[in-house]
């Protein structure tokens, strides 16, 4: 499997352009994560795959100047967004630096919880990422992992589920296809309990994924951003261009109020004790 390359241009710039747009669609997700980490004032964080910053933003307010937050990524593109973020809201207590999830620069039993966002669908080496996050943890800690559910859900189906069908020779590159592992009800917290964590509970949720803007807006963030489906993008033969564009924006049209696009996101998440 060809890994794929989030600290791509144009993913970055993207990332810029729709930065406030991204974190409205993501805000609800990204405060389900945040409450289930139950984070107490004083409490050290590490969050895993950070981005452009969330939850570890939310969760350094949260703690409203105490303990400290550290977000990890290997997109230097979305972790200078991250600090840039960070230093707009004047937060003290977090900081973001390069690390890889399957490696991370941390002590044994350094952390009180660990959090990673949308993240942990696309480790290399899954085992040992997570066995990476129990090393750092603290006993008594807590990780809190969100993935995405299974394809069958708004945001892929008008997009990705559209090119789909109006290319039916085209497949599913298998860097997408890992975004919905954790869709299917146990495997997560089989992962987990694997890697030596304890008191695993999964739950399935549905989150309100609502983007501010035009159904042609969110259809080309969709295509700067969405690198895993990046290899099916890019074959779409230049005489059926228009013609799968005029699908995709068709389909999120009916989920269009004339100012938003009323998407749901079903996620997964789940937690687990060292």
């Amino acid at each position: 499997m060809t890994t794929p390359n989030w600290d791509n241009h144009s993913r970055a710039q993207a990332s810029r352009q729709w930065r406030k747009q991204s974190a409205m669609m993501g805000q609800n997700v990204t405060e389900a994560i945040v409450a289930a980490a139950l984070v107490e004032p004083g409490m050290s964080v590490l969050d895993v795959a950070c981005g452009s910053g969330e939850p570890a933003i939310s969760i350094a307010t949260l703690l409203n100047g105490s303990g400290e937050v550290i977000g990890v990524d290997l997109s230097q593109g979305a972790l200078q967004i991250a600090t840039e973020r960070a230093t707009q809201r004047q937060l003290t207590n977090v900081r973001f630096q390069p690390a890889d999830a399957h490696q991370l620069p941390f002590p044994d039993n350094g952390f009180d919880r660990i959090t990673s966002r949308l993240g942990v669908m696309f480790f290399d080496d899954l085992p040992r990422a997570l066995r990476e996050m129990h090393r750092v943890l603290k006993p008594g800690g807590k990780a809190v992992l969100l993935a995405w559910g299974p394809m069958d859900q708004p945001y892929f189906e008008t997009t990705i589920g559209t090119v789909l069908r109006t290319m039916p020779n085209a497949t599913l590159p298998q860097s997408a296809k890992s975004m919905f592992t954790f869709g299917q009800p146990g495997v997560l917290a089989q992962r987990l309990e694997d890697a030596g964590f304890t008191a695993v509970e999964e739950r399935f949720s549905k989150e309100p994924w609502i983007w501010p803007g035009t159904p042609g807006d969110v259809w080309e963030y969709f295509q700067d951003v969405a690198v895993p489906f990046a290899p099916l993008l890019k074959s779409i033969p230049p005489d059926l261009r228009s013609r799968v564009d005029a699908a995709v924006l068709q389909a999120i049209t009916s989920y269009y109020d004339g100012q938003e696009i009323k998407f749901t996101a079903t996620i997964n998440i789940t937690s687990a004790s060292k």
